[in-house]
């Protein structure tokens, strides 16, 4: 919180989401990128059944996938190996919280089939980038579950967007400078992503995340050391997910990154 106790923007998280995507999507990284993916629409279909009508996870797993352009046959793929129609490896879920440089919350979920491996690998992270790994509980109610759609300010109007997004259930519009940020619960978000896009609105980002309640402002080495940190988790095999509450100014995390 700034010192009139109101909660700070959640710009770094969105920016950071925003640029993690784009990097995403470079053929470098697609690999790394359609492994996870397929990981977490094998555990959707083992969990809730191989059919994305009546299971949410995987509905959504599938559209992450979609949205990287991985092949229908891949898809097809992973759920067969979630309902045991094809031998596939077991993967379990796991979830560990611990505090990044300046004291920042960091939460991070994980599909593994080793989780003595991830925690040491996690735990090490942490330490190399000036963090701790903490116990469970520690940061994770500082956290909500929300659905987030940004969408750049060049394609759409805020009077455009909250015309679209205000009735189908959205909670809130922000303005975070070149981005406007869509709130919603995680309920509600199925049906504001399917409103925007039969307006035909173009976005940076949609999907189910941890917000932060409050931020903490990194510049400086500390800012350097959070950005490696994210860099590292989200580029290890057996996370999913990262979510964390710091606030870089945007031009320092372009420089960053």
């Amino acid at each position: 919180m700034n010192e009139t106790g109101e909660v700070e923007s959640m710009s770094g998280h969105s920016k950071w989401s925003s640029i993690k995507h784009k990097k995403g999507a470079a053929d470098a990284r697609r690999g790394k990128v359609f492994t996870k993916l397929i990981k977490e629409i094998t555990v959707a279909a083992r969990l809730g059944g191989g059919d994305p009508t009546g299971n949410p996870r995987l509905r959504s797993a599938i559209a992450a996938a979609k949205a990287e352009n991985m092949p229908k046959e891949n898809i097809e793929r992973g759920i067969k190996k979630g309902t045991g129609e094809l031998e596939g490896i077991h993967y379990e879920e796991a979830s560990y919280e611990g505090y990044g440089p300046g004291g920042v919350a960091v939460l991070i979920d994980c599909l593994t089939d080793n989780k003595n491996r991830s925690v040491a690998d996690i735990k090490h992270l942490f330490e190399r980038n000036g963090g701790s790994l903490g116990e469970p509980g520690c940061v994770s109610w500082l956290f909500e579950k929300k659905g987030l759609i940004a969408l750049d300010k060049d394609n759409v109007t805020e009077e455009q967007l909250l015309d679209v997004v205000l009735e189908a259930g959205a909670e809130d519009v922000k303005d975070e400078g070149t981005e406007f940020e869509v709130i919603t619960s995680s309920s509600d978000f199925e049906a504001v992503k399917k409103a925007v896009d039969k307006a035909g609105l173009s976005y940076e980002l949609a999907e189910i995340t941890m917000i932060p309640k409050n931020t903490v402002r990194l510049e400086g080495k500390k800012a350097q050391q959070m950005v490696n940190l994210m860099q590292g988790l989200e580029d290890h095999e057996d996370v999913s997910h990262v979510y964390a509450n710091f606030d870089i100014p945007d031009d320092v995390m372009e420089a960053l990154s």
